[in-house]
């Protein structure tokens, strides 16, 4: 039996299905509250770090590569938080049955720029600089190919609707 012939014996079950659901939603749920809670925590420690640390301290010097870096390093987290609750917004309003791979595309490419602005340039080898940078063109490959071939997938459909 093919996984489509399970998907539709399942769908065929009301009961076992809509339990299903029902479990996948509150799970669901359950992450954005989380997630919800972790960046209201973030948000309010970046808000004290900024406010205190360096505002009060009178250490904000743009110019200081270790400030920004710590700063955006703390702003690019709390970005990456938000995107992947939106992702999980996107299951639970049933706009897509999974999490689509754009937004985990887009999550990973947040990541891995963070990372590289709050890298210190004075340890990190040539290596390494060329693995992120090979990282971040795969990425974005990948993205550009997913949108492209949503845009056609679109295209078609609406040249398939009857006028």
């Amino acid at each position: 039996m093919s996984n489509k012939d399970e998907v539709e014996e399942t769908k065929s079950e009301p009961g076992l299905a809509s339990l299903y659901e029902w479990f996948e939603r509150a799970v669901v749920l359950l992450l954005t509250l989380l997630i919800a809670i972790v960046v209201i925590a973030a948000v309010w420690t970046l808000s004290l770090k900024i406010l205190f640390g360096l505002v009060l301290a009178g250490s904000l010097d743009p110019s200081d590569y270790r400030v920004f870096q710590s700063v955006f390093g703390m702003i690019l987290t709390v970005i990456i938080a938000l995107e992947f609750k939106k992702s999980l917004l996107v299951v639970a309003e049933r706009r897509e049955a999974v999490v689509q791979i754009r937004s985990v595309i887009v999550i990973a490419l947040l990541a891995v720029c963070r990372k590289v602005i709050i890298l210190d340039l004075t340890e990190t080898d040539a290596f390494h600089t060329l693995a992120f940078a090979a990282v971040i063109l795969a990425l974005g490959t990948v993205y550009w190919l997913v949108r492209d071939s949503d845009r056609r997938r679109d295209e078609t459909a609406q040249m398939k609707r009857p006028v």
